[in-house]
């Protein structure tokens, strides 16, 4: 039977605090050669291979994704830690990351869309997504499931990309969950809805960015309230490299981080002409994994819709989503031998393997049935002034409080107002 501290070391390989992920290299940690040697030749042949038979916009499309593995990995930048730590503790320091993320993706989508053209001859159109039952059942099934698989669909990327080998089952999970989803789509789709808002339709883009920065400074200002009212402990975090070595050796201070995150989400926009998003490549990808073993997923009603059908047909190099996943778990990777944490951790208590397999089935159906994810959703939808995305973040926070009543049975432990956010 695990003891507690091994159930809490492998808590660590499988939850990515927001600040200060384990395993943190240390300074004297040497650079891994053997995986940056296997990931850089993989990023750059990829990355040719990809510009050479499908044009420059993939091929930059995997390069953002290669720069966000790497910001991610550097910063420990995660979305279910910090919407843990303010629940459980009130330590709003993570959501206050998200707000500069936030903000700093609105900005830039704001002033792409207002000039109606992006790169490579994409017209940037923001979509709002409907608002209904499908969006609220959807974002507290997704976040339950993050405190349980302990980590979001950006975070499942670039863990697995790192190393932690134990987060390969809730990524697992979150496409076979996708693939749930998929199936059982004619009882699934078509649930009470009301049309989606776009700010941008009703008071212009300048005044979409203003109201969206507005709504940001107050969560910065009610977070810190809450925060000094249950004084949690402070955040401690060892810079693992100085100077210039810092870029490559982490870790990055979590605002840096938010802001090269936002830079990213926007030259995502500018270049596809779309948001950021992660979790439809889930789908796509376990599709395309049940056609090689002679199955027929195309005869299913999700994937006869005429885009989902093309999509399916088409390359996974043509994938928008696709393209930008696979460069975060290669990035990240790069990211993760360079700085000398490049490990594979596979012992795993069977409860917590269990955790991560049906957390990353609640995830997959939950961003299905909400229209995305911590990143589809909730980044893209707020930094594009659409109400769903505001509205997917007050149902994530009430499915994280249900995920944290779950965690402690399969033995993962939750903050107490005595530890550190670590």
């Amino acid at each position: 039977m695990a003891t507690t501290e091994s159930l809490a070391g492998e808590q660590k390989f499988l939850d990515f605090p927001t600040s200060c992920a384990a395993p943190v290299p240390q300074p004297e940690d040497p650079v891994r050669v053997v995986p940056l040697a296997v990931a850089g030749v993989l990023a750059v042949g990829l990355t040719w291979y990809v510009w050479a038979s499908y044009g420059a916009k993939p091929g930059v499309l995997l390069l953002l994704g290669l720069g966000l593995g790497l910001a991610l990995f550097h910063s420990r930048f995660g979305f279910t830690s910090a919407w843990r730590q303010l629940i459980a503790v009130g330590n709003g320091q993570g959501l206050r990351a998200h707000t500069v993320l936030l903000g700093t993706a609105a900005t830039l989508i704001a002033l792409i869309a207002g000039t109606g053209s992006g790169l490579f001859g994409s017209k940037p159109a923001p979509a709002a997504s409907p608002l209904g039952l499908a969006l609220f059942v959807g974002a507290t099934l997704f976040a339950i499931g993050m405190q349980l698989g302990g980590a979001c669909a950006s975070g499942t990327l670039f863990a697995v990309g790192s190393g932690q080998s134990t987060i390969v089952l809730t990524l697992g999970g979150f496409i076979a969950g996708s693939v749930l989803y998929t199936w059982a789509y004619p009882v699934l789709n078509g649930w009470p809805a009301f049309p989606g808002v776009l700010l941008a339709d009703h008071v212009g883009w300048f005044g979409s960015w203003a109201i969206t920065i507005a709504v940001l400074a107050g969560i910065v200002l009610v977070t810190r309230a809450v925060q000094r009212r249950r004084t949690p402990p402070p955040v401690d975090v060892v810079p693992t490299a100085r100077g210039f070595a810092r870029i490559f050796r982490g870790s990055w201070p979590m605002l840096v981080g938010a802001v090269v995150l936002g830079v990213l989400a926007g030259a995502v926009f500018l270049v596809s002409g779309g948001i950021w998003g992660v979790t439809s490549a889930f789908s796509l990808w376990g599709a395309k994994i049940l056609q090689v073993f002679g199955l027929h997923p195309e005869a299913w009603e999700f994937w006869r819709q005429k885009a989902n059908a093309a999509s399916l047909a088409g390359p996974v190099w043509t994938d928008k989503n696709s393209l930008t996943d696979i460069g975060i778990m290669i990035g990240a990777a790069v990211a993760a031998a360079a700085a000398g944490a490049w490990k594979i951790h596979s012992s795993i208590p069977w409860r917590t393997a269990v955790a991560a397999i049906l957390g990353g089935v609640l995830m997959g159906i939950g961003a299905r049935m909400a229209g995305g994810c911590n990143i589809g959703a909730y980044l893209g939808g707020i930094s594009t002034g659409s109400l769903h995305g505001w509205l997917w973040g007050v149902f994530a926070l009430g499915g994280t409080w249900i995920g944290l009543k779950l965690r402690p049975l399969f033995g993962l432990a939750n903050p107490v107002p005595t530890d550190s956010v670590c």
